[in-house]
């Protein structure tokens, strides 16, 4: 591949004179632009700690892309934090952002004319977003996330934002006191970096290096280790490697790379966010995947990584152990990884997974012989409530069958008053609707809620489900992605308070116990609502995006 074989069609020539000008206003040489240009797409911003220190990591990508012989060229976008906006109206901004995050870094890739970029990543759907960009751009790209936030610590405990969330509902309880709660809010997050448990950050930062997308070993460093800087450093090398190789995207974005990265998500027991997010990156890739391939995968993938929100540890407990390279190895050893899939380092996969090195005596991975469960934490329930399938998390805690009375909310702001209130009983099954892609609209995440009901002691008895998603800090018996969704008229718009719903994990099954006829002679007089908002970005979203089953991707029609 020409190293300049699109930046030269802005640069080179009498006619470019005019652009040759501008970009020496703010800096550039004639010699700098003779090199091969390099966009380093920074999703920097000041509200949160998960994309805070990303100024310095794009600095440092940007001095290996210089040393490499490439011009790089710094372009931010946006980022909406999911942890702070979570149960609030502003949280249906946050999977809207994803697709304006996508389309940002593609638009300006292509109106810059940029030979390759980095994407440098954070908090939750910057991560998918820039997979999703440079599938559509197929250009030479990898990917460089932030790093996890480190443990806090609460008297002698690991916390995380997860327990503070939790701990709002056992404050409502009753069974913490306002001190309390203040003094586990000041610790638990210590610093920049993203959310420490194995939530939808850490999940899809998995997936990066899963996937082939992202240098193994470089997302599980934290963000605020020493040794971030290096691999920084490192990234913008490997891109001026990859542009010479001519690796685009899709030739790492492939389906066995998908494959893997599933295998990575139900072996550590990660986000069901994932699967909205890995749907919605084959579609971009062109490249056939659909929700039954989460339930084929997980069945076969055994769950090793004794992570939060279930388990004991944190993400940089992980990378201490050995990282996403030794999870990967025992993959491998299992024969459950394409090995043959292509990574940005050059390696194959399987290649870069046999030169892992395990920490003696960690406990973070269990070795195959004795994994924490036998499946996967990915399941896929179908039935007459959600013909095109919803998603679980099954860590192997929870219980695996529910029946109950449906309780049913309009809204998560509505769900949130009744647990307050202490309307929502044992046995009780959580309906949620009118919060799907379309509906919300933006698909609002509902650790609010669920947490609130963990943390009043209800996780245990009572079930969630939801045409919306759930946080990755998300724990208990609760099921999301309901889909069609209420919007679509999907059935779950049928459901009555009282209705009986039946949950069944091990037969994959979510059923409300009336007829066909039944839902069909309700749906005869249901109509869609209009919509929140008419206009502007969330207008244009609901407008355009899929179902949820399909990765909630936004299409022209």
């Amino acid at each position: 591949m020409d190293p300049k074989h699109r930046s030269r069609h802005i640069t080179e020539g009498r006619d470019r004179a005019g652009a040759r000008s501008m970009f020496k206003a703010v800096g550039f040489t004639s010699d700098d632009l003779s090199k091969p240009l390099i966009g380093v797409a920074n999703t920097w911003i000041e509200t949160m700690p998960c994309n805070f220190h990303l100024r310095r990591l794009a600095a440092k990508v940007k001095e290996g892309i210089r040393a490499s012989g490439g011009t790089p060229m710094e372009f931010n976008t946006i980022a909406i934090s999911d942890g702070e906006t979570m149960g609030t109206e502003g949280m249906k901004a946050s999977l809207v952002s994803r697709e304006v995050i996508a389309d940002s870094i593609e638009l300006v890739c292509r109106g810059q004319m940029f030979d390759a970029v980095v994407c440098v990543v954070g908090c939750d759907k910057t991560i998918p977003a820039s997979a999703m960009a440079l599938a559509r751009l197929n250009e030479p790209g990898l990917v460089l996330y932030g790093g996890t936030i480190a443990a806090g610590q609460f008297r002698g405990k690991d916390v995380t934002v997860q327990d503070v969330y939790e701990a709002i509902g056992a404050n409502i309880a009753g069974k913490m006191s306002e001190a309390d709660l203040t003094e586990l809010e000041n610790v638990a997050c210590p610093g920049a970096g993203a959310c420490g448990g194995q939530y939808t950050a850490n999940t899809m930062s998995t997936v990066m290096e899963m996937i082939g997308i992202s240098p193994m070993g470089a997302n599980s460093v934290p963000a605020m280790d020493p040794q971030k800087d290096e691999v920084s450093y490192y990234c913008g090398a490997l891109i001026m490697e990859l542009l010479k190789r001519g690796t685009k995207a899709r030739d790492i974005l492939t389906r066995p790379a998908l494959e893997n990265a599933i295998a990575g998500v139900a072996a550590s027991g990660g986000s069901t966010n994932s699967v909205l997010h890995l749907l919605a990156i084959a579609r971009e890739a062109e490249v056939h995947l659909d929700m039954d391939d989460f339930q084929k995968i997980s069945e076969r993938t055994p769950l090793l990584c004794d992570l939060k929100p279930f388990g004991r540890f944190v993400a940089a407990d992980m990378h201490r152990a050995g990282g996403i390279r030794l999870l990967a190895n025992r993959l491998l050893r299992g024969k459950k990884l394409n090995e043959s899939a292509l990574t940005v380092t050059g390696k194959t996969i399987g290649e870069e997974a046999s030169i892992a090195v395990e920490t003696p005596d960690q406990e973070v991975i269990a070795p195959l012989d004795r994994p924490l469960k036998a499946t996967g934490g990915l399941v896929i329930l179908r039935g007459n409530l959600s013909p095109e399938g919803c998603v679980a998390k099954i860590s192997g805690h929870e219980r695996l069958s529910h029946r109950g009375p449906a309780r049913v909310f309009e809204s998560e702001e509505e769900a949130m008053a009744a647990v307050k209130a202490k309307r929502v009983k044992a046995g009780d099954v959580v309906v949620i609707r009118n919060e799907g892609p379309k509906g919300g609209p933006g698909m609002r995440e509902m650790l609010a809620v669920t947490g609130a009901i963990v943390g009043e002691g209800l996780g245990d008895s009572v079930a969630l489900l939801t045409d919306g998603r759930f946080s990755g800090a998300t724990r208990g018996l609760m099921i999301g992605h309901v889909s069609p969704e209420a919007a679509l008229g999907g059935p779950i718009a049928a459901m009555r308070e009282g209705d009986i719903v039946r949950i069944e994990v091990n037969q994959r099954l979510l059923e409300v116990e009336i007829s066909n006829a039944e839902i069909k002679q309700r749906m005869s007089h249901w109509k869609a609502r209009p919509p929140i908002y008419p206009t502007g970005v969330f207008g244009k979203y609901a407008a355009l995006v899929a179902s949820a089953s399909q990765g909630a991707v936004t299409r022209p029609h």
